[in-house]
């Protein structure tokens, strides 16, 4: 989650504060270091409990960004370069934490790893008050659609391979289809649904924006959960998982449910009209749920429900008067 959280705050600064010049530009080149950095030690950190290459890489991150706010602050006044220097000492304050993290005891850490992300999430906020940095919501908007393409591509991509795995190990080709086509129908009806509103219209200020950014997390955690999730049912339909067949499902609908809850809670109710356009995604979310209890054509069944998700609520958004569904 902490390299996706450097990416949502380089993004907004980015949006306030692009100049696209020289230094800017060497800036993210750092950053993108310390990324690559960050993900060769996530590994280490979560499985071996050794945080020292994902700390450093994080680090790495941090202090360019640290940078370019101490860089909007040179060129800012008043209260405007008070929340920049805010937001730097800020980041100062949380990587001094992940150093400490270093040297903490190892039954320690991940109760520490905790705290610190607590920590990183009050920053904008605190960083924010009195005076709102100059994002543009388009842009805004923009990026994270992006992000969530990325997301779901990632997850059709995980789910292609899963597949082809076991079809050069198993000849079960009966069974992997319905999954194959299941995975397909609910990835594409998830970009559907995320991308039928002008979401940027609705981000009129921090009070909007910012539970709009933080509950993106619940998105691309999800919106990735569910080619984890698929890789799962994968495996148990050819044997190699040996869970119960209600687990294997839960682990695609469990996700996918809550991909739609939370595109509707942040994006869609917002333009709804009526209380039919409002119940459209709760009502999906619930239903593909319910799959979990179908039996091995439960992924197929969740695509399916998608597919008539994306169809009620176009007929729903054609009605005069009716906003996008």
């Amino acid at each position: 989650m902490t390299h996706v959280w450097a990416w949502m705050n380089f993004t907004w600064f980015a949006s306030a504060y692009d100049c696209d010049d020289v230094p800017y530009r060497i800036a993210t080149l750092v950053q993108i270091a310390g990324v690559l950095v960050y993900a060769a030690g996530v590994a280490e950190a979560f499985d071996e409990n050794d945080w020292t290459v994902a700390v450093v890489g994080y680090i790495i991150m941090r202090v360019a960004l640290t940078a370019q706010w101490l860089r909007a602050a040179a060129g800012e006044s008043g209260a405007a370069r008070t929340s920049a220097l805010k937001y730097a000492a800020g980041l100062v304050i949380c990587q001094a934490g992940w150093v400490a993290l270093l040297f903490a005891p190892d039954d320690a850490k991940r109760w520490l790893f905790l705290v610190l992300v607590a920590a990183e999430l009050m920053v904008p906020v605190l960083a924010e008050r009195g005076h709102q940095t100059p994002w543009h919501a388009h842009h805004i908007v923009e990026r994270y659609g992006l992000f969530t393409i990325i997301v779901l591509g990632e997850t059709i991509a995980a789910s292609t391979v899963a597949v082809k795995s076991a079809l050069d190990e198993h000849e079960a080709l009966d069974l992997l289809l319905p999954i194959a086509g299941g995975g397909l129908l609910i990835v594409f009806a998830a970009w559907w649904i995320y991308f039928a509103v002008p979401m940027h219209e609705h981000l009129t200020s921090n009070r909007e924006a910012i539970p709009w950014g933080y509950g993106h997390l619940l998105i691309f955690t999800s919106g990735a959960a569910i080619g984890a999730g698929i890789e799962v049912a994968v495996e148990h339909a050819v044997g190699k998982a040996h869970i119960s067949q209600v687990s294997a499902n839960a682990a695609v609908m469990v996700p996918a449910a809550a991909f739609l809850f939370m595109v509707w809670f942040l994006h869609s109710r917002h333009f709804k009209r009526g209380l039919a356009q409002q119940l459209v995604l709760p009502v999906a979310a619930l239903v593909t749920l319910a799959c979990t209890w179908t039996g091995a054509y439960a992924v197929l069944w969740a695509g399916l429900v998608g597919v008539v998700t994306v169809t009620v609520g176009m007929v729903l958004a054609g009605r005069p008067g009716a906003a996008a569904a």
